[in-house]
């Protein structure tokens, strides 16, 4: 056994469950115990911290799943940065893992862990280093170096949690988790506003206020941003349900079949967690290296919506904008194209699967090399167009100024739906009555 292998099966791990298919109730607990716990771990200082300058960068809290300034200051930025790396790597063919093989998923799930912990550290020390959270006077810069490190491992065990005994992914929950309670705080909080403490940072009762003394342009703000957040939501709900279904039948039973759903987003949401966070870690870095603060300007999006109401929009800001929705829909398209191919999502994958379940295209013959071939003619397109279509609902829903953001709504709505998936065909038989009224089952 090599050294790598050795350091592989000595990473920490959570134990799989022994059952091979567990209860709803079983994963419904396990996902609301970390859910739990994940927000009280955003409510846990950082000891010794001084001054916390990523407080300024709200938005990276919600892509990243983070707390700036809690022990879950990295949130899921570590774990995704790595998946990212690996891709790349497995993509470019400089590296290559046979997924189809218990030893090469397991591999794979190895060096992406290790890959996560190596970037768990180093962006400890780079926001400590960097100055972006510095410890109070007496304080050693390894203690908050530790504590980021500490609260980093504990969200990627907590994500492993979650996908061996909870519902879909820590990453994708945490992300969810995050977004929800920014809406809903930012939509309905009585609290003075930051800016201006005569206005309520929420934009519902600020726009009462607004009505109320007749201030018409910060009403027709707060408007703007309420309808650009329903907008958003109704948007990707409807785009989220569109889907090519693939007839089958059992070759052994005739008159007997099902459908095999392709989604228009077929690489789901993967390509825009990977391109935000991509971009949250440009925009990171560059405060503290200033030979990427170019590049961070030309990545950041404007609020055009806002910037249209108060007459302020110009051609830089169009090109900005531009340069911005470019920038996400290539990021997107090379992600889920990579995506399709690490995840096993590729025609000869999805054909493999489908023969090994006894499934078969009325009228063809009953062929790998042939339903590869007619799944290539869907899968292909649908990679390319779904990937372009969900980096450009991104991108211009960021530019709207909806809360939570474009991209973080466009994530929640795809996770809850996928959870939703995932629950009303695969547990809906253990749920009671009432709550499997409610997913749609009999």
């Amino acid at each position: 056994m090599s050294f790598l292998d050795t350091v592989l099966n000595n990473l920490p791990e959570v134990m799989a469950p022994t059952e091979k298919r567990l209860a709803f109730k079983e994963k419904i607990k396990w996902t609301l115990i970390t859910l739990v716990l994940y927000f009280i771990l955003g409510m846990v200082p950082l000891f010794g911290l001084g001054e916390n300058a990523l407080q300024q960068f709200e938005f990276f809290e919600i892509v990243l799943g983070a707390s700036f300034g809690s022990i879950i200051t990295l949130g899921i930025g570590p774990i995704v940065t790595a998946s990212i790396v690996l891709q790349l790597l497995n993509g470019s063919g400089l590296v290559k893992f046979d997924r189809t093989t218990h030893e090469g998923r397991a591999r794979f799930q190895g060096i992406q862990k290790l890959l996560s912990i190596f970037f768990i550290i180093l962006e400890g020390i780079i926001y400590v280093s960097t100055g972006g959270l510095q410890p109070l006077a007496g304080i050693p810069s390894w203690i908050l170096i530790f504590q980021l490190c500490l609260g980093g491992v504990m969200i990627m065990m907590m994500d492993e949690v979650v996908s061996k005994w909870g519902f879909g992914s820590g990453i994708s929950l945490f992300i969810a988790a995050g977004v929800s309670k920014t809406i809903f705080v930012r939509a309905f909080s009585w609290l003075p506003s930051p800016t201006d403490p005569n206005l309520y940072s929420g934009k519902v009762p600020s726009l009462f206020q607004s009505l109320a003394t007749q201030n018409l342009t910060q009403a027709m703000l707060d408007a703007s941003v309420l309808i650009a957040t329903v907008g958003v939501f109704l948007i990707v709900v409807y785009t989220q349900s569109m889907k090519v279904e693939i007839p089958l039948s059992f070759g052994r039973m005739r008159g007997h079949g099902v459908r095999w759903p392709l989604n228009f987003f077929y690489t789901s949401n993967i390509p825009v967690i990977l391109v935000a966070a991509l971009l949250a870690n440009v925009q990171l870095i560059a405060q503290w290296v200033p030979a990427m603060s170019g590049l961070a300007a030309l990545m950041s999006n404007p609020n055009v919506l806002q910037a249209i109401i108060v007459g302020s929009f110009s051609w830089n800001m169009f090109f900005q904008s531009l340069l911005y929705v470019i920038i996400f829909v290539i990021g997107s398209l090379i992600f889920g194209l990579f995506w399709v191919q690490t995840a096993g999502l590729d025609p000869a994958s999805q054909a493999k699967q489908i023969m090994a379940s006894g499934l078969s295209i009325p009228g063809f013959r009953k062929d790998q090399r042939v339903l590869e071939r007619l799944l290539a003619r869907y899968i292909w397109p649908l990679s390319v167009i779904g990937s372009i279509a969900v980096g450009l609902l991104a991108s211009v829903a960021d530019l709207t100024g909806a809360l939570g953001r474009g991209t973080g709504i466009l994530l929640t709505v795809m996770i809850i739906y996928n959870l939703y998936q995932t629950i009303a065909q695969q547990h809906v038989a253990d749920m009671n009555p009432m709550m499997r009224k409610f997913m749609g089952g009999r």
